[in-house]
């Protein structure tokens, strides 16, 4: 039995490694190793710890793992029909990657209910590992400038003078619009909070997916297509519950957007923790307070999702117990909501001093993390991807675009010429495509 149990370990710990070469990832302690023997078997962990962190093919599986490739397939297409894996087409050749847990595989294991693990316990280590211990939150949202997620201010709220100023990428609506796959999945934070008996009546499927990742979900039963009519349906039915949009921070091909109540959210539950380390990436607005129109309610107070807001006295010396709505600007996430329960026009949206800056895509904000969070090397060096691959040329492509200060840290990272190498190559090779 103990030489049973050190093969179990090790393999969960091989797992464990292989899971923080994402700039997002998990530190390992006994709730992590729980989680995971509950979503992997021991000789799945040992599997997956084999597979590189850039997509790959049926066929590189099966060469990682020494086997066929039709066997490869069949554990592959189990380990995406439990939400483990994203599989994708192009070109009639099928690929797979291994999401972070998170955004990933942890909130893909409650985006439905199912009978064939206990989301119940689950839930319980979920919980203990995430809002208990806490290190797994500082990790994932408080390490680096460059964030995972980003507030959608609520459309509803926006003046016509501040409508002109709201780019389409910062609208939950065009993200929809847009999308060329919807999937609606159970909110993975409201579920996990209805297993420990502390969910609100906040909707449950309401969770988004778009996309790529949405096209996985939808084909493996994790989520359910919808087309852009019954999204925006349920958008409007989100901004009406007061839930704040919560999506990917890139400009585009957005992966998910979730609907957040304050209390079940562990995005929104972070802001409100760690407020002033800026922990999710704010809108570009933020709300102006007109002290004379104020009433002092605190309406506005209960609604913030992040107690950006507070009551504080008027200073009103024939009323002395008069109130004012006050706000702290560093807390405050730009997400709008506090409007709707003003009804003395007293809130108005405001553009920040500057606009917040939006990663392009994922390979950007990926890149970006990584660099930030001294992990670029897991992304050039992946043990199973050579450097030659047009995912290298991805990553350095984004690195040469970035200031020189965030080259300079990435070059840094190594204490080896070997990237600056590599980066001096990729120039001259663009240089002379451009003759």
């Amino acid at each position: 039995m103990a030489h049973h149990n050190t093969i179990k370990s090790n393999s969960y710990k091989d797992l464990a490694r292989r899971l923080n070469k994402f700039p997002q990832g998990a530190p390992p302690t006994e709730f992590l190793f729980r989680i995971l023997s509950v979503l992997f078997s021991e000789r799945e962990a040992k599997l997956v710890s084999l597979l590189p962190i850039k997509p790959f093919t049926g066929k590189k599986a099966a060469g990682l793992w020494k086997m066929t490739q039709k066997d490869a397939r069949v554990i592959l297409n189990d380990l995406a029909d439990r939400g483990i894996l994203l599989d994708y087409e192009v070109n009639g050749v099928t690929s797979y990657s291994l999401p972070p847990p998170m955004a990933g595989f942890f909130e893909f294991s409650l985006m439905r209910y199912r009978n064939d693990i206990d989301q119940k316990a689950l839930s319980e280590l979920f919980y203990q590992y995430i809002n208990v211990e806490e290190d797994f939150i500082r990790n994932l949202f408080l390490d680096g400038e460059t964030q995972l997620g980003r507030a959608f201010v609520n459309e509803d709220v926006l003046s016509n003078a501040n409508a002109i100023h709201v780019l389409s990428y910062e609208r939950a609506s065009e993200v929809i619009k847009s999308a060329t796959s919807i999937g609606i999945g159970v909110c993975y934070c409201r579920h996990k909070m209805e297993h420990m008996g502390k969910n609100c009546n906040a909707p449950m499927e309401i969770c988004m997916t778009f996309n790529r990742p949405a096209e996985s979900l939808i084909k493996h039963k994790i989520a359910r297509q919808v087309d852009a009519a019954e999204g925006l349906d349920l958008l409007q039915l989100a901004r009406n519950k007061n839930l704040v949009q919560f999506g990917e921070n890139v400009q585009e091909q957005v992966g998910f957007i979730c609907n957040c109540c304050g209390c079940c959210c562990e995005a929104l539950i972070a802001a409100r923790k760690f407020g002033f380390l800026n922990p999710v990436s704010t809108t570009s607005f933020i709300p102006g307070i007109d002290e004379v129109a104020c009433t002092g309610c605190g309406k506005c107070v209960n609604l913030c999702p992040v107690e950006a807001l507070s009551l504080v006295s008027a200073n009103d010396s024939l009323n002395p117990k008069k109130m004012k709505a006050k706000l702290d600007g560093n807390q405050c996430i730009g997400c709008g909501v506090c409007l709707k329960a003003c009804k003395e026009d007293a809130l108005s949206l405001m553009q920040r001093d500057e606009r917040v800056i939006t990663p392009v895509n994922s390979v950007h904000r990926v890149v970006l993390m990584a660099i930030e969070r001294g992990k670029l090397q897991n992304l050039l060096f992946d043990n199973q991807v050579l450097y030659s691959h047009r995912a290298m040329a991805a990553v350095l492509g984004v690195i040469l675009r970035l200031p020189l200060a965030k080259q300079a840290l990435a070059s840094d990272q190594f204490r080896s010429r070997y990237l600056l190498s590599l980066i001096r190559k990729f120039r001259r090779s663009q240089a002379s495509e451009n003759r």
